[in-house]
């Protein structure tokens, strides 16, 4: 008991930052789960849906490279403030235009661009916060804490916001977002204190010379830069999938927006038993060998029962297998980055990593709603009731999506196979992390 209140008190500040921004992390995953439904219901359409996140990803993936180097300098309280302020007032525009019955497709294009600038800052300032607040010794316990609360809004997006559309409609779910906002500001603002670098040279650096000191230090660091290009490949897969799974889970027989939710809610409490169980075992003689393999095993199990699925059941397996040691590799990741990155170039490193490593992910959306709209769907539409294909995947609107998650997953298994492979991820294992 006394090791559990020092323990506490060591992480106190950390812990009051954590809770806080993960309620008003609930509340903004709230609206964009509502979102997607509203625009899918819309439209129809995969790709028009998909396109929400290209645009939110978009500023992220353009603007990240030169956000690290300005975090660097700026005050990273005073930056997430700001950042989530903005933040806000975007969502308060989006549900004027809502209650005026004004609301399209293309404000929230708008806005997400909006949010994921935003984000583009915000993020790289939040990840260098945490290392200052925290002592060396609990990264590996954070990692899994942080992706706890990830799961565990996992786990209540889905329940809470259905639950909310059906009683009180879409105003009901922003302004949650808009309380949640406003408890972690109040939060951040007066109760916790970031401490600052003490002013050097660096401060005078023009930006493009911060700029190259990240990518510099990643093409020395080879190993750091695979383990980057290596989850960078997954992302294209990974947003494939997602751009593909609300198409076809509103849309296939069997499918509806509540078994979309509870497949969600499934992926969430699995994300959270994962991310609980990655918290309290002990550090792996090769982190590395523990990202690759479970990334393997999400890759190798989620996607072909999405495929050759006609149940919620089967689908909520796939959930399962696909994420249950998901937590576990990005615990290992996020250590290997605090532990191997000096803190003074964290925010240069972290821009960079995330230009490289998320680049992939509005393409992948794009190309998933692009698939699903233009060559899967009319390639399953085409097909006579006892085709092979029909027989594999079902018949139709939602098969085409089943078709193309059987293909992603030979995808997914063999960006594994390969870097797994790379003589430089594999000496990263050789050094004590």
């Amino acid at each position: 008991m006394k090791k559990l209140k020092n323990t506490l008190w060591e992480m106190k500040t950390f812990l009051l930052l954590w809770i806080t921004q993960s309620f008003s992390g609930l509340g903004s995953a709230m609206t964009s789960y509502a979102l997607v439904i509203w625009s899918y219901t819309q439209r129809g359409s995969a790709l028009v849906t998909s396109l929400l996140m290209v645009s939110s990803y978009a500023p992220y993936v353009l603007l990240s490279i030169f956000a690290g180097a300005l975090s660097d300098r700026w005050n990273k309280k005073i930056t997430m403030l700001v950042c989530d302020s903005v933040a806000a007032m975007t969502t308060v525009m989006m549900l004027i235009l809502l209650q005026n019955d004004a609301l399209k497709i293309w404000h929230l294009y708008l806005i997400n661009a909006v949010n994921g600038l935003m984000n583009t800052v915000q993020q790289p300032a939040s990840e260098v916060a945490v290392t200052k607040v925290l002592p060396k010794k609990y990264y590996q316990k954070v990692g899994g804490l942080r992706y706890f609360a990830n799961s565990l809004n996992s786990i209540m997006t889905p329940i809470i916001a259905t639950a909310v559309l059906g009683i009180a409609g879409m105003g009901a779910i922003v302004a949650f977002d808009l309380i949640s906002f406003a408890v972690a500001f109040l939060i951040l603002a007066f109760c916790i204190s970031i401490p600052e670098n003490n002013p050097n040279t660096e401060e005078n650096e023009k930006l493009q010379d911060a700029v190259k000191k990240g990518i510099t230090y990643l093409k020395r660091e080879r190993g750091i830069l695979g383990l980057i290009l290596f989850l960078s490949s997954i992302n294209l897969v990974a947003s494939i999938y997602d751009a593909a799974f609300p198409a076809m889970m509103l849309s296939r027989n069997g499918g509806s927006e509540k078994v979309m939710g509870l497949v969600n809610a499934v992926i969430g409490v699995t994300t959270l038993a994962g991310s609980i169980l990655a918290s309290l075992i002990k550090a792996p003689k090769s982190r590395v060998r523990v990202i690759c393999n479970c990334l393997l095993f999400s890759m190798s199990t989620e996607n072909f029962l999405l495929a050759f699925g006609r149940t919620p059941l089967v689908w909520c397996i796939g959930g399962f297998l696909g994420w249950i040691a998901i937590p576990l590799m990005n615990t290992n990741l996020d250590a290997i980055m605090r532990l191997h990155v000096p803190e003074q170039m964290q925010g240069r490193v972290y821009s960079v990593r995330n230009s490289l490593q998320f680049f992939t992910i509005p393409i992948g959306y794009f190309l998933g709603g692009f698939l699903v709209d233009y060559v899967f769907e009319p390639v399953m539409a085409a097909q006579s009731d006892v085709s092979m294909l029909s027989k594999m995947f079902g018949t139709g609107k939602g098969s085409g999506a089943a078709f193309l998650f059987f293909i992603i997953a030979f995808a997914g298994i063999g960006v594994c196979l390969f870097f797994r492979r790379s003589k430089h991820i594999r000496e990263l294992e050789k050094k004590n992390m």
